[in-house]
């Protein structure tokens, strides 16, 4: 799991953002989606390759309730520029440099995990 702690390098960026984590194999299936929309935002991906960590917008935690993820408040600030991963044990899968917007929008984002989730259980059930 991501860790967003102290570990977060806060002189960097622009204002804090929540981070929205969930399982890899969802996570990956929603960045394709966000792209194809031009929605997505930075992301961070684990080094142990289990969860993606999507940046949105500060107070998103606040409201966010999807199942299967988890959203937290952050000192997570993007990078304007490449650049080391602000929190510890990530790397960037989507950099601020190469993301559509500064943030995923919490309301696409909630649509394209809820199609990634019912596009991985079709192919599993398709097994």
């Amino acid at each position: 799991m991501l860790d967003t702690g102290a570990h977060a390098d806060s002189s960097v960026g622009r204002a804090p953002c929540d981070l929205v984590t969930v399982p890899a194999r969802q996570g990956l299936e929603a960045v394709d989606i966000l792209r194809l929309r031009d929605g997505v935002g930075p992301v961070l991906h684990d080094r142990a390759g289990d969860t993606l960590g999507f940046l949105v917008p500060p107070g998103t935690a606040e409201h966010w309730d999807l199942p299967g993820s988890a959203c937290t408040e952050t000192c997570v600030r993007p990078r304007a520029a490449a650049g080391d991963p602000p929190v510890t044990g990530t790397r960037w899968l989507v950099p601020p440099e190469g993301a559509h917007v500064a943030a995923s929008e919490p309301a696409g984002l909630r649509a394209a995990l809820s199609e990634a989730a019912r596009t991985i259980e079709a192919a599993d059930r398709c097994r």
